[in-house]
This record gives structure tokens, C-alpha cells and sequence, in this order.
């Protein structure tokens, strides 16, 4: 049975002005957690998703993983729970990577870099905090993330994040997105996304000159 998504996330206003500059988003201490806590958000398993080939390990442990790339900045609260039980899991390293704003993936393929790539652990709340950008996209995919939880040297979750094709067209109608146009696959016709991507659909909040992505994540923590 296909597993679903934790839902009802409510997150944020304001900014703040992070490296470099880039304006970043501040989440309301009350998102997220509380959510879990109060019922709001019912614990069951993230799905599982495809690795993709452009996975490195030994990432760095880093809050920003942006390293100067140009996009709109997105902040990323991603929250790791016991599936059966709802509590927070602290402790677990929770390992993103996606492209930048034109398609491309660090350290891959003869690119050279480690851009848009991190590790964090999570706090006592469960919470992993990630300040990047608007991912960019490539042939023939929507536009996604990639994650990974590890948790006591085992990895627990593999998964895609998904934006909604509405948003992404919004954000890619400024530079540098804009001098690549919209992506040329659109959420329905991915097909990891139809296998299950839809329950992790991330509904980023507007904050500031930037965004705010929350989601829960269920995982069997053994």
C-alpha cells in the first residue's frame, strides 16, 4: 500500500537577510513541532522514491547550501518523526541535493563544485533546517529535490520533494530562471511523481523576497 503524506503545514512571515546578502525567510517557532504535538498532523510513512544517479555522500553538514548560486531563496523545514509513534526523532542526518537554477547538479556528470548540497541533523523537535534556492529543472522532469534520512548509520527514507507546477512557472518568470523558460514536464507527467510524488507535493509559503517548504516525514526509526 502506497504510503501517504503528513499533511497541514502552516509556516510564516517576515526575513531576514542571510550570506551574501540573500534575503531569507524566518519560520514562526510555533510551525512545524506544535503541528505534530496538537494532532493537526497525523504521523504516517513518507514515501518512497527513487534515489536518481546524482547522489554523492559524505556531504557537508551546512544549514546553507546555496555557495553563491543566484535563485530565489527557498527555506526548507523538514521535520522527521517515528511513523508509529509521532515523536520527534533527534539526531537523525537528513541529506538534500537538487539542481540549480540552470538544470545542473554539483560534483556530477564533469560539473565540478558542491552547491546545493548538505546534510543536517535534526534538533530535539526533529527538525532539519536547509536555506538554498529555487531548484531548477532539467529534461524531462518536473522540478523536485532530492532526500534521504540516515538514522543510526542506516538510511530510513529516500524521497523526492515536488513543487507545484503553478509556483514553479510563477518563479521561473524572473532571472535566472527566466532565460531557460518553464519546465518542459510538468508535475502529471513525471513518472516518479506519479508514483507516489504527489504525497510529497511541498506547498512553499511566500516570506519575504523568498519561500518557506515544510514537510513531515514518517520514517520506521527500528
Amino acid at each position: 500500500m502506497l504510503p501517504e503524506r503528513l499533511s497541514r503545514r502552516r509556516l510564516l512571515g517576515l526575513a531576514a537577510l542571510g550570506a551574501a546578502g540573500a534575503a531569507w525567510p524566518v519560520e514562526e517557532a510555533s510551525a512545524g513541532p506544535r503541528g505534530v504535538a496538537s494532532g493537526a498532523v497525523t504521523c504516517v510513512l513518507a514515501p518512497e522514491l527513487t534515489e536518481g544517479p546524482y547522489y554523492l555522500p559524505n556531504e557537508r553538514v551546512r544549514r546553507d547550501i546555496t555557495e553563491g548560486k543566484p535563485g530565489t531563496p527557498l527555506r526548507l523545514r523538514l521535520m522527521v518523526v517515528n511513523a508509529s509513534s509521532c515523536k520527534p526523532i533527534k539526531g537523525a542526518a537528513v541529506d538534500i541535493w537538487h539542481a540549480d537554477a540552470s538544470g545542473v547538479y554539483s560534483g556530477v556528470a564533469g560539473n565540478t563544485g558542491t552547491f546545493l548540497r548538505g546534510i543536517q541533523k535534526t534538533d530535539r523537535a526533529g527538525l532539519a533546517i536547509f536555506d538554498t534556492i529555487y531548484p531548477g529543472w532539467y529534461r524531462g522532469r518536473a522540478v523536485h529535490i532530492h532526500v534521504k534520512v540516515h538514522l543510526g548509520g542506516n538510511v530510513v527514507h529516500t524521497g523526492q520533494l515536488f513543487f507545484p507546477d503553478e509556483l514553479s512557472d510563477t518563479v521561473y518568470e524572473a532571472p535566472p530562471y527566466k532565460a531557460r523558460g518553464n519546465p518542459d514536464t510538468p508535475d502529471s507527467e513525471d513518472a516518479i511523481y506519479r508514483n507516489g510524488g504527489s504525497h510529497s507535493l511541498l506547498r512553499p509559503v511566500k516570506s519575504g523576497s523568498g519561500f518557506v517548504g515544510s514537510m513531515v516525514m514518517g520514517v520506521h526509526a527500528g
